[in-house]
């Protein structure tokens, strides 16, 4: 694509390799974009490339390190000279239980959700401004990943609600600043999504939706005025709802989920059968 066709788009999907975001590169799959694809898995981006319709760009990188998403933005700045929307969807989730909180597990959570994200940001944003210099009927746009559990704190996701949150914060921050420029800035916020990484939870998963209807949902949202895309709706907004209890109600409500409480019922009872005689 060269940097002159007004009619097509570059578009910039980090976290590619496997579940939401390789159905949103399916669903933004159009004949006459470019489509600039990232995650760790060369191999699993290799083979979405080669299935894709579009001009679809294979960039490996590690959202964690800044000089890899600096090579990779520099790649595109060399091919089409800017990027009309970007979608930093890559992250990871690990659980912390309450006897013990797992200080490695936070950081590493935290320099992939947060860092990471604001290396993208970051580097991209050059990009985006200067999509600006182009005519365009769209605005450029900035789209960020976070999740519906930066409305309610939910047991053991400490660390991914928090890192979550923060780049939530981060992102409204900055659209603060940036739409002045003319930079579209958008979070996305889904539950439950089935994907390889929810398939490693041990917990029910309320109001689950299949990766697909995600990535559909996410580029419909994109496409209207809405700044929070959030979705299933029935189960962002009974999050909402309880975000906006009196504060003894809401952590006795949500507190009922927690395996802290059941399992020092378990350790209590045990303890009770080695003291009779």
């Amino acid at each position: 694509m060269s940097a002159n066709n007004e009619t097509s788009r570059a578009i910039w999907v980090v976290g590619a390799s496997s579940g939401i975001g390789e159905a949103l590169v399916r669903a933004l799959n159009n004949d006459g974009d470019t489509i600039f694809i990232s995650a760790r898995n060369e191999a699993a981006l290799d083979a979405i490339a080669h299935a894709a319709n579009a001009t679809v760009q294979v960039l490996p990188l590690d959202i964690t390190d800044e000089f890899s998403v600096s090579a990779a933005t520099e790649s595109i700045r060399r091919k089409v000279g800017r990027l009309d929307q970007v979608i930093v969807n890559a992250g990871t989730c690990e659980y912390i239980d309450s006897d013990q909180i797992d200080l490695t597990a936070v950081k590493r959570v935290m320099d992939t959700n947060f860092i990471g994200a604001i290396n993208v940001i970051d580097s991209a944003l050059p990009l985006l401004r200067a999509s600006l210099s182009f005519e365009s009927e769209c605005r450029p746009q900035l789209a960020v990943m976070s999740s519906s559990v930066t409305y309610q704190a939910l047991p053991r996701a400490g660390a991914y609600g928090a890192s979550k949150a923060a780049l939530r914060y981060f992102v409204e921050a900055l659209k603060l600043d940036v739409q002045h420029e003319g930079i579209d800035v958008r979070v996305i916020s889904p539950g439950f999504v089935k994907t390889p990484l929810t398939d490693k939870n041990d917990f029910e998963m309320p109001f689950i939706v299949e990766v697909d209807e995600a990535a559909e949902r996410i580029v419909s949202g994109l496409k209207s005025n809405q700044f929070d895309i959030h979705f299933p709706t029935r189960f962002t907004r009974i999050l909402k709802a309880i975000s906006l209890l009196p504060d003894a109600i809401r952590f006795k409500l949500v507190g009922k989920a927690s395996r802290h409480q059941s399992e020092l019922a378990i350790a209590s009872n045990q303890h009770t059968e080695i003291r009779r005689p």
